[in-house]
This record gives C-alpha cells, sequence and structure tokens, in this order.
C-alpha cells in the first residue's frame, strides 16, 4: 500500500485541470489573460492555469466587463446592447461568441461573417439583414424573426431555430446540419447547395422552398 507521501507526489505531479473563461468581447478576454497571467485564444475565451475568483472577479471589475465558466451548464453573460455590438463590429471585431442578444431588433443590418456561435437570439429580430459566412453554429435562434435575410454560405451546425421564421430567406451553401428546424417556415426560402444532413423538420413544411 502506497504511504501519504508517495500519494501526495503523484498528486502534486498530476497536471492541474485548467480554467477556460468567457468574456462579453475579445478585447476584454485579451486585457484579462493580460492581467491574470492568462492565454488568449485570439476570440473571446482565455485559459487560466490557476483559477483564482477574486482576482477574476477584481479584472473584471476594472474592466468593466462580464465573464462566465465556458463549462458553466448554462452560461449567459449580461445582455448585449445592439448599439455596443454595432460599435464593435464597425471597428473590426467580429467576435461575439456566446453573446446574449436575446429579443434584440437587429434587422436590415450588415453582420457579414460575424462570429454568433453559441449565441442567444431567441426572439430576435433579424429581417433583412445581411448574415453571409456567419458563424451561427449551436446558436439558439428559436422564435425569431429572419424573414428576407442572407444567410448565404453560413454554419448553422445544431443551431436552435424551431419556431422561427425563415421565409424568403437566402440560405445558399449554408450549413444546417443537425439544426433543429421544426415548425419553421420556409416560404420562398433558397436552399440550393444547403447542407440538411440530419436537420431536424417536424411540422415544417417545404412549399415554395427553392431547391437545386
Amino acid at each position: 500500500m502506497k504511504n501519504n507521501s508517495s500519494i501526495g507526489l503523484m498528486n502534486w505531479l498530476q497536471p492541474k485541470p485548467e480554467t477556460v473563461l468567457l468574456c462579453d468581447s475579445s478585447a476584454a478576454a485579451s486585457e484579462m489573460a493580460f492581467m491574470l497571467n492568462g492565454e488568449w485564444d485570439g476570440c473571446n475565451s482565455l485559459v487560466l492555469s490557476k483559477c483564482d475568483k477574486v482576482a477574476i472577479e477584481a479584472a473584471a471589475r476594472l474592466l468593466e466587463t462580464s465573464w462566465c465558466y465556458q463549462n458553466t451548464c448554462e452560461p449567459i453573460l449580461i445582455r448585449l446592447e445592439v448599439d455596443e455590438l454595432l460599435r464593435r463590429y464597425a471597428v473590426g471585431d467580429r467576435f461575439f461568441i456566446n453573446a446574449n442578444l436575446r429579443c434584440a431588433q437587429l434587422s436590415e443590418l450588415c453582420l457579414a461573417k460575424i462570429d454568433l456561435s453559441y449565441a442567444k437570439l431567441n426572439l430576435a429580430n433579424l429581417s433583412g439583414t445581411n448574415l453571409s459566412k456567419a458563424n451561427l453554429m449551436a446558436a439558439q435562434i428559436p422564435a425569431a424573426n429572419l424573414s428576407g435575410s442572407n444567410l448565404s454560405k453560413s454554419q448553422l451546425v445544431r443551431a436552435n431555430l424551431s419556431g422561427t421564421n425563415l421565409s424568403d430567406a437566402n440560405l445558399k451553401g449554408a450549413d444546417l446540419s443537425y439544426a433543429d428546424l421544426s415548425n419553421v417556415c420556409l416560404r420562398g426560402t433558397d436552399l440550393r447547395g444547403a447542407n440538411l444532413a440530419r436537420t431536424d423538420l417536424r411540422e415544417t413544411s417545404l412549399e415554395g422552398a427553392i431547391f437545386e
């Protein structure tokens, strides 16, 4: 039987689990990584070798940013205001991963190539918005309005679009594999070249949708 000292040595030699934090902007993640001696991933998350919640909270207060642990069951960041999103997008920021944009009014905007993966867009109004080549992987977009939007070549893998209005939307070449499109309006929707592998289309009418 191993003695306590050998067990303690083995525990000490074991690699320590890293802590991954998500911030509400890539700039905040970069600053927090610098302040906490962490590693910035170039987007809006950082990796810490040691989790010191007091230090994290202090850094977040100084930067006036919000954060959450990546492995949180349902990580919801403080609501991102539309004006702030547009300001950051205008200066070149494209990373809004896990952003809380529930019920946001985002119609008739140009948000091409934006990264909204894992974002919360429940009940949001995105009608007529240009989201071409956007990353919406695993985004929560139920009961939203995407009518007339441009989602060509966008990534919607595992996205939840149940009950969403996608009428007259452009989904040419979009990846909708494993997405939830149950009870969705697809009247006049252009689905030419879209990947619909394993897509949930229960109670969804494809009448009027455009295919190859």
